[in-house]
């Protein structure tokens, strides 16, 4: 069992493994099997664990030592990165508090600390031209040789890794096996490089990260060392996922869940604080481009089953997720509710 315990009373429970190595080896009848088993985790679940997925060991350890390098330089050398309007930089301890949970009522500040980045667009793309929102560059430090680049690897390895896996989330919903493909024509990938500082006596309603729901379609977690992810039931019991150190969690987030009429499920989790130890993670949010116009999944509706959100842009649930989520973007524009 991992070590470093915060506290919870929350129960270990296994979770459904995909072993994608047929899969990405292209061997007949590979997507059909795994599909069933996609299916039946976001439906039931919204986390399961995959393993033989092709990233490497070594990818893996050299972003948790870059993530460590960051958070360790000098306080005023992460604050001149501070977090921006395009959602990406540094988010200090204390800034982060999710308001639009329907699942817990966060009155307490988050304590983790975390540096974002995301798919640069290049200079031709128009959005970016324009200066519209999340299109900007990334800010990267000055002072650490290899990060970037590290950093750079890691993400496009996940984002092709997503990209690959399309056709079972296609298959797994009934749809064509290239149904999804040209809403992740220049996707939206962004990366959370997190540290949780230790708490050594954890107060009610005190979160390294308050219970929430990833805003887009699917998520990837390497294990952290220190334990601390907890997820939400559908009976309403908070669990804690093995550590399978071969294997990176996956988990789907709210714009799929509303693009599949509630189908697959956006699973509430949180983090519990360390009580002694530094954690860091490593989460890799892989989403559809911005600009599509998704409407309800055709095999997510019929005449008994309506769909339930209006036909939405990933670039637009982004902009209202991100409003309600950090209390800076108060500075940039007027909240709306949802």
């Amino acid at each position: 069992m991992p070590d470093d315990l915060s506290g919870t009373q929350a129960e270990y429970r296994e979770l459904p493994i995909l072993d994608l190595g047929e899969f990405l080896a292209g061997s007949a009848g590979a997507v059909e099997a795994l599909a069933v088993q996609l299916r039946h985790a976001c439906e039931e679940i919204g986390f399961f664990f995959i393993t033989n997925h092709g990233i490497s060991d070594e990818l893996i350890s050299s972003i948790f030592a870059e993530t460590k390098r960051f958070h360790g330089l000098p306080e005023g050398d992460k604050l001149a990165l501070e977090i921006n309007e395009n959602q990406r930089g540094f988010i200090k301890p204390g800034h982060t508090l999710i308001k639009h949970s329907t699942y817990n009522e966060n009155t307490k500040f988050d304590s983790n600390a975390t540096m974002v980045y995301a798919t640069e667009y290049g200079t031709d793309n128009p959005y970016r031209q324009q200066g519209k929102r999340f299109y900007a560059e990334n800010q990267w430090p000055g002072d650490l040789p290899g990060f970037k680049e590290a950093v750079q690897e890691y993400m496009n390895s996940i984002t092709a890794l997503g990209k690959r896996t399309l056709p079972l989330w296609a298959a797994a919903l009934e749809l064509s096996s290239d149904f999804f493909e040209p809403y992740f024509e220049d996707n939206y990938t962004y990366l959370r490089m997190a540290y949780y500082p230790p708490v050594p006596d954890v107060e009610d309603n005190e979160f390294g990260l308050g219970p929430h729901a990833d805003t887009g379609f699917m998520t990837f977690l390497p294990q952290a060392d220190v334990d601390g992810l907890e997820i939400l039931d559908t009976e309403g019991n908070w669990f804690r996922p093995p550590q399978m150190h071969d294997a990176i969690l996956v988990n789907t987030g709210q714009f799929l869940e509303r693009w599949s009429n509630n189908r697959f499920r956006a699973t509430p989790h949180r983090v519990i604080p360390p009580k002694q130890k530094d954690r860091y993670s490593i989460a890799c949010f892989v989403n559809t481009a911005f600009e599509p116009v998704c409407e309800c999944l055709p095999s997510c509706h019929g005449p008994d089953n309506p769909p339930e959100y209006p036909a939405e842009s990933y670039h637009a649930f982004y902009t209202w997720y991100m409003a309600n989520t950090y209390p800076h973007y108060g500075e940039f524009e007027g909240e709306d509710e949802r």
